[in-house]
């Protein structure tokens, strides 16, 4: 034996990956990436790699909603001078906390309880009283119904027992959506409430992903120009949508503490902040005097509460017409 291929390192050995069937010869795969080891995980592996795909279980979770809660435009402008791995992306934040809204909103809230005359009618229940601490939906005395939608072409009307009349309607594109009205019709006035609260739980995040981009949008247009006066001002659609994201992940969590914690003092307290946060938020990111902050501010908030109401229209058809 050749004395120095005695003393030479051994090879480490080769085998094939089992996701791409390269040749591998350490922890994982040079071509795919995918780990050697292909054992069963045990359970908090499965649980952490469960959420670690949308939430961050280390110190970075905590890290990134205490700087959301308390410190206004500090994650936006720390994305922006691009110390971006210490925090969860903004991305990821908007998704992780509207699902955490909307699932909150499903567990702490429930369907509005119909009035029917002196009676508060519950779901699985008898008749209660009207003194019972619940939600209430009713029309004013005297009144029979309303235009719920008035929509090109065709209007919705509402009447006492929630059920929907599609008027002006003879297209036959108009067809199913009457009968889809028909099928509504034939259900409870609970069961009717019931079924849209489910449906705006179900769908609400959808509409929050529409509001994002248009909000990014009316900031945009808000503070286009004088990019030379203020360098550091955002200018880029991208750098808009970022805020924006902060800005409702912010509102997400704060609804989230709002519907946990059912304290009347703290509620107020949560909605004076985020009337301040919003300021400040927009102040530290945008830079630029106070009076064009407030001007450009009430003009985006007007804009955007339009888009809001015309979204929650959708949204109610949707939770109405889908089932």
């Amino acid at each position: 034996m050749c004395p120095e291929s005695a003393h030479a390192d051994p090879i480490a050995p080769t085998q094939a990956c089992r996701n791409c069937g390269a040749a591998v010869s350490g922890d994982f795969c040079a071509k795919c990436g995918q780990e050697t080891t292909v054992k069963l995980p045990t359970a908090r592996v499965f649980l952490r790699e469960a959420t670690g795909r949308y939430v961050s279980l280390d110190g970075r979770m905590w890290r990134t909603l205490a700087a959301l809660l308390f410190r206004p435009g500090f994650l936006t402008r720390e994305y922006f001078a691009g110390r971006r791995r210490r925090y969860i992306r903004p991305a990821r934040l908007f998704l992780v906390l509207s699902l955490a809204l909307f699932a909150a909103i499903r567990l702490f809230e429930s369907a509005p309880v119909i009035v029917e005359d002196d009676l508060v009618v519950t779901p699985g229940a008898k008749a209660e009283s009207k003194s019972a601490a619940k939600p209430v939906v009713k029309f004013d005395e005297g009144e029979t119904g309303a235009d719920l939608f008035n929509i090109p072409g065709f209007t919705i009307h509402v009447d006492r027992d929630f059920n929907l009349d599609m008027r002006g309607a003879d297209a036959p594109w108009t067809q199913p959506l009457k009968q889809r009205l028909e099928h509504f019709n034939k259900l409870t006035r609970q069961e009717k409430s019931e079924q849209v609260f489910l449906g705006v739980v179900r769908y609400g995040p959808y509409v929050m992903f529409v509001l994002l981009p248009a909000y990014a949008l009316l900031q945009m247009i808000a503070y286009f120009g004088r990019s030379r006066r203020y360098p550091d001002r955002p200018n880029r659609y991208a750098e808009h949508l970022v805020f924006a994201a902060h800005l409702h992940a912010f509102l997400f969590l704060v609804g989230v503490l709002a519907l946990s914690i059912p304290v009347t003092p703290l509620r107020i307290a949560l909605g004076i902040w985020c009337v301040l946060y919003g300021i400040w938020a927009t102040k530290k990111v945008y830079r630029g005097g106070w009076i064009g902050l407030f001007a450009r501010s009430y003009i985006v908030f007007v804009a955007y509460m339009t888009l809001f109401a015309l979204a929650i229209v959708g949204l109610l058809l949707v939770a109405i017409l889908v089932r």
